[in-house]
């Protein structure tokens, strides 16, 4: 059965990229089960390797704030990363980690079922939008941070009258936190953005 916590264990176990060799912990992710919103970076931090937790350090900070500035409560939402282990030095994520890692992520939203799903950064961004049929839309987050990318699509659910339903979930890039910590400017702008979730 694909659950939350049978996917973590697979995490927990996982060497399909180099990146296990040097982790201190797996950063699954932390946040509601049955979330409306999950928010996605790229990668764990130096912070978030050592807890072994999403978004603890200086960029999490950053987003604490910025969901409590739209009236969110950090336990209402669902954060996670594409990838689970810190890649060394702070380094973007690799093509062929992302592709080895990234049917976790898939699995965790399938278990989630959010109504939207809020892309930090570049890398998320690129990733979901291809998954989710967007590869058109893809450009620089400068250029299409805080807009709303509706997506329907066709799941075929187990119910007893056997009727496929029609779902869509709405995906939202924003400029990832620790963009603030090299760019003040950026925060008011964030804020901005964040606005968009409290009002879907």
């Amino acid at each position: 059965m694909n659950t939350l916590e049978n996917i973590k264990t697979e995490i927990l176990n996982c060497k399909k990229c180099s990146l296990y060799k040097e982790r201190l912990k797996t950063v699954f992710g932390e946040g509601n089960p049955k979330a409306k919103i999950v928010l996605t970076g790229e990668a764990p931090g130096a912070s978030e390797d050592k807890r072994g937790l999403p978004f603890c350090g200086a960029a999490g900070k950053i987003l604490d704030e910025l969901l409590e500035s739209a009236g969110i409560k950090r336990k209402e939402v669902y954060i996670t990363n594409i990838l689970k282990c810190h890649p060394p030095g702070n380094r973007g994520p690799r093509k062929k980690e992302i592709k080895a890692c990234a049917p976790y992520l898939d699995r965790q939203i399938e278990v989630i079922k959010p109504k939207t799903i809020c892309t930090l950064g570049n890398y998320s961004t690129k990733y979901i939008f291809e998954k989710y049929g967007l590869k058109n839309e893809i450009q620089g987050i400068s250029k299409i941070h805080g807009k709303v990318y509706p997506v329907k699509f066709k799941k075929v659910y187990a119910l007893p009258s056997g009727i496929e339903q029609f779902k869509g979930v709405k995906i939202i890039p924003l400029y990832h936190p620790a963009a603030a910590l090299h760019n003040p400017n950026l925060k008011e702008l964030l804020k901005k953005d964040f606005l968009t979730l409290k009002e879907l």
